[in-house]
């Protein structure tokens, strides 16, 4: 019994099919297969229910497979302490950042951590909460920055600082004359909102739980923005072809467009969330939770980031 092959069965677990799971792993599925039916044979047991079109875990695989994980996450931490010695901010940092954190904090939170850490590369990973959830499982990665509700079992969350939700308008539209906007408001609107799929969507919907019903066109205009970044949403409310919900990191837009926008706050209770850093309870280098605290609540956020003690 090897990693290697621990590391197949919990791929395999995640992805459901031999396919995926060979890409994730980076070999051919061949090599895959045979592993994994090397291990099931060594073990005397079945892991896997082989079925056309999915592969699911036998009881005895989901038990095996979760010990594999635990396995896997202590392995990592053995390697962690042999490379960085008595130094826990030297050695690689691998960083997990949603879509709508990563473009607006990184850019500031970088060169600060490059200045109290020199000795600690990024390697950075922009991605979906689920996603980067699973990586961070499977000690693909070491530290998430995401928002709250996140949790899991053996994971530790601590909140960083709380950021309102602001409203994105063109210039000339009516709501650029108001003080402010409420829920009620924001659902007569053409909405323009990310896919499914990214969290910061589903903040705002829970705001606005009309928002999804009265959202601009039908469920077909919804398909087309599945994937977008607030960027691109940003320019698509520069033409005029409705308005959007921002996190307020990601007001200031691009210079060539910003002539174009307004942004008008909401009224109070105004929607907010929680951003957070998580991580396993077995990472061991909590120096690094330390400073990327105290880094990120150094970066210029904006006065309208209340930060938590």
């Amino acid at each position: 019994m090897t990693l290697n092959e621990l590391r197949y069965i919990v791929a395999v677990a995640r992805e459901r099919h031999f396919g995926r799971a060979a890409d994730a792993c980076h070999i051919s599925q061949p090599t895959l297969s045979v592993a994994v039916r090397k291990l099931e044979d060594e073990l005397g047991v079945t892991l896997f229910e082989r079925t056309p079109g999915e592969i699911t875990p036998t009881p005895v695989g989901w038990r095996i497979v979760e010990q594999a994980q635990r396995v896997l996450e202590e392995a990592a931490t053995v390697k962690q302490l042999a490379s960085q010695g008595q130094d826990e901010l030297a050695g690689m940092l691998r960083l997990g950042v949603i879509y709508t954190i990563g473009p607006y904090l990184l850019p500031h939170l970088i060169p600060r951590l490059r200045r109290r850490a020199p000795h600690m590369p990024l390697q950075i990973e922009e991605n979906y909460t689920a996603v980067l959830n699973e990586r961070l499982k499977d000690g693909e990665l070491d530290v998430l920055i995401l928002s709250l509700p996140f949790e899991g079992l053996g994971i530790c969350t601590k909140s960083v600082y709380i950021e309102p939700f602001v409203v994105l308008v063109p210039t000339g539209h009516p709501l650029e004359q108001v003080e402010w906007v409420d829920a009620e408001t924001l659902a007569r609107q053409d909405l323009l909102l990310l896919g499914p799929g990214h969290c910061f969507r589903d903040q705002v919907l829970r705001f606005c739980p009309d928002c999804n019903r009265l959202s601009v066109g039908s469920d077909n205009m919804q398909r087309t923005l599945e994937g977008s970044s607030l960027e691109t949403i940003r320019l698509m409310v520069a033409t005029g072809m409705g308005i959007t919900v921002l996190p307020y990191t990601s007001v200031s837009g691009y210079a060539q467009v910003s002539d174009l926008l307004s942004v008008r706050p909401f009224s109070d209770p105004r929607p907010t969330r929680i951003v957070a850093l998580a991580w396993r309870k077995s990472f061991p280098r909590h120096r690094v939770i330390d400073l990327l605290t105290e880094a990120i609540r150094a970066c210029p956020l904006g006065e309208a980031i209340h930060l938590l003690e």
